[in-house]
């Protein structure tokens, strides 16, 4: 999962887009990087976070008035800086592009542009991937100016050949801005406008941020492009089967903030329904805990209506250190597991003595889950409860989110009762995924879950988590 943000304009992009970034930021710590584009390119990128990538002196060099930036962390490849985005092609005119997403048959195209088209890579980053398809494309044209229609028709030609899910922001130098989203809109973006330009976004909280108030979504399937006059063009490139969208659910769960809204729905109120559907199974089983504490943050909505279904009290119980990283997207297992002890500490009078349901997002891989059991316990909870407002995760996310291989979940073949002993619960509940998908559509909405269902919106290709698969134990083999 990445963040983008694309800029034109009549004000300078990088004081549009570094702001945006930081607000974005939650979307991934692994490195940061934004493209600028007056007369000529200008680019600065590295891993790391946005405030350590940049600084006043390099602000300054990114000259323009049209931009684009991203934060990622790796899933394809191994989060190398030459991983980093955006990335920067010359011909034709000279493309800039930013990628959240993940294409499924990344490595048969990266194949086929190195043999039939004799393209050169950088990288194992698949945005480079959608950026050579495209200047590909658009170098059969020869237009020495850019026609919307004729490019337009460009972009269907690189959308039959992409498999996965995709969303993209790209300078065309001295044409415009250009940003389309995949058939199935499975990546989030938005679009901002106000009197001196565009901009879209990952998320409508860093278009808030910049004051925009005429936002809207960019539809499944849809291509923007915006001139240096500032005329916005746009065209329906594909349809998802059905005209069905298939739009990650985990985005409503975790990762999103809640105060952004992702194809109308507001994830905050989704939480709050998620927690209700939560609270009224809980209820059935007759449990009575005294208190019920969420893990800070994302969960906080969620409990608060766990709470007010069994009626019982709400209290934070669990302070983060706001210092540290999200630890769901820290690169290896050693890391996770440090940084949740650095990460919360406890208000033992909230906790001591009693009987607590803690509640969470979700269980991947079980370590912040155990630790933080643990670390009630050691403040003296009498029992602890453990409570998932979504289902459990069994299958490989091939689409951006870093849990791409089976091993890696602790609820993958592994019953109720064993989870539970696993991680030191005094009992477990989870959501399913009947009441995921209608707390957070509200039966007007549909939604990929493949990470709990099993059911994946667009084909797979065979080899292709078992590739990921591969890269991943080579990585942890050299973490």
């Amino acid at each position: 999962m990445c963040g983008i943000i694309g800029y034109i304009g009549e004000d300078q992009a990088i004081h549009r887009i570094y702001p945006a970034l930081m607000t974005l930021q939650h979307r991934g710590q692994d490195s940061a990087g934004v493209a600028t584009y007056g007369n000529e390119f200008h680019l600065k990128k590295g891993n790391g976070l946005v405030a350590t990538v940049f600084n006043s002196k390099n602000i300054e060099r990114l000259k323009g008035t049209i931009g684009i930036g991203h934060v990622r962390y790796p899933t394809v490849g191994m989060g190398h800086e030459e991983d980093a985005q955006p990335f920067i092609i010359t011909t034709p005119y000279g493309i800039a592009m930013a990628h959240n997403g993940n294409l499924v048959n990344y490595f048969d195209l990266k194949k086929q542009l190195i043999t039939q088209e004799l393209r050169y890579f950088n990288s194992n980053c698949d945005v480079e991937v959608i950026l050579n398809l495209l200047s590909v494309e658009l170098m059969k044209l020869h237009m020495q100016r850019i026609k919307p229609d004729m490019l337009f028709k460009a972009l269907a030609r690189v959308y039959k050949r992409l498999i996965g899910s995709y969303a993209v922001v790209a300078i065309l130098a001295g044409r415009g801005l250009l940003a389309f989203r995949d058939p199935l809109g499975i990546k989030p973006l938005v679009m901002g406008k106000d009197r001196h330009g565009h901009c879209l976004a990952s998320e409508s909280v860093a278009l808030d941020l910049l004051g925009y108030t005429d936002i809207i979504d960019v539809a499944p399937g849809q291509a923007i492009f915006i001139d240096m006059e500032h005329n916005l063009h746009r065209t329906q490139i594909a349809r998802a089967p059905k005209k069905k969208q298939a739009a990650c659910i985990f985005e409503y769960v975790y990762f999103a903030r809640p105060d952004s809204i992702i194809d109308t729905i507001g994830v905050y109120e989704a939480r709050l329904r998620l927690g209700r559907e939560l609270g009224m199974q809980i209820a059935q089983t007759g449990l009575r805990p005294d208190v019920v504490i969420p893990v800070p943050d994302t969960a906080r909505a969620s409990a608060q209506m766990v709470a007010e279904v069994l009626n019982v009290k709400y209290r934070e119980g669990l302070i983060k250190n706001r210092y540290i990283h999200r630890t769901f997207i820290m690169p290896n297992q050693a890391m996770r597991i440090e940084s949740v002890r650095l990460k919360l500490n406890t208000i033992r009078s909230e906790i001591a003595g009693k009987k607590v349901l803690l509640v969470d997002d979700s269980i991947v891989r079980g370590n912040t889950s155990r630790e933080i059991i643990a670390l009630l316990k050691k403040s003296g909870a009498r029992k602890v409860y453990f409570a998932s407002y979504s289902p459990p995760l069994h299958y490989p996310c091939v689409y951006g989110i870093d849990m791409q291989t089976r091993g890696e979940f602790i609820a993958r073949n592994r019953t109720l009762d064993q989870i539970r002993d696993d991680i030191g619960a005094d009992g477990l509940f989870y959501q399913t995924v009947e009441s995921l998908e209608k707390a957070v559509g509200q039966g007007t909405h549909s939604f990929c879950t493949a990470c709990f269902s099993g059911r994946y919106p667009t084909t797979v290709p065979a080899l292709f988590l078992e590739r990921i698969e591969a890269d991943r134990r080579m990585h942890t083999t050299l973490s």
